[in-house]
């Protein structure tokens, strides 16, 4: 559908989704890395939190919705950082069977964080000005850094490593 037509609920449906579902890549790019240092990916997730409330320029008003993006961030940052360490330690006497079971329940959770995001996420977003959404969708569709997503560098970061 192109942003003139008629249906413009449907575009800006489309478009809080495609936002959403970078945020949790953004949020979850340290899984990507798979670092071995459980506090690197919570002082990591930590710099995103106070990167992006910086940035969206969280006022007063929109604190209590920012608090809980901020908590389940967190807590979607802890269940991947226990999942990665787990399948890190265990890498070495894993079998096909217990490689694939790993892996799964890493993206079933990714899944699970992705939609509680999405679901706190959409209550700040919804509070928030016209040109706060603007900054967000600027900053979750490219990264807020001259159109490089945070994934993208933790992948060349992962590359230097």
């Amino acid at each position: 559908m192109k942003p003139g037509s008629n249906n413009l609920f449907t575009w800006a449906n489309a478009h809080f989704i495609a936002a959403a579902m970078l945020v949790a890549a953004l949020i979850f790019a340290p899984v990507l890395v798979l670092a071995t240092d459980k506090d690197d990916h919570e002082d990591r997730a930590e710099l995103r939190i106070k990167d992006m409330h910086a940035r969206l320029k969280i006022t007063q008003g929109q604190e209590e919705q920012w608090t809980k993006v901020a908590q389940v961030t967190r807590d979607n940052a802890k269940i991947m950082d226990a999942l990665t360490q787990a399948r890190h330690d265990h890498a070495g006497d894993m079998t096909a069977i217990d490689d694939l079971k790993s892996y799964g329940e890493i993206t079933d959770a990714h899944a699970d964080g992705i939609k509680k995001l999405t679901t706190v996420f959409a209550a700040l977003y919804a509070c928030m000005s016209d040109t706060q959404k603007k900054e967000a969708d600027t900053l979750f569709r490219h990264g807020g850094d001259n159109g490089q997503s945070d994934l993208k560098r933790a992948h060349k970061t992962s590359e230097r490593n």
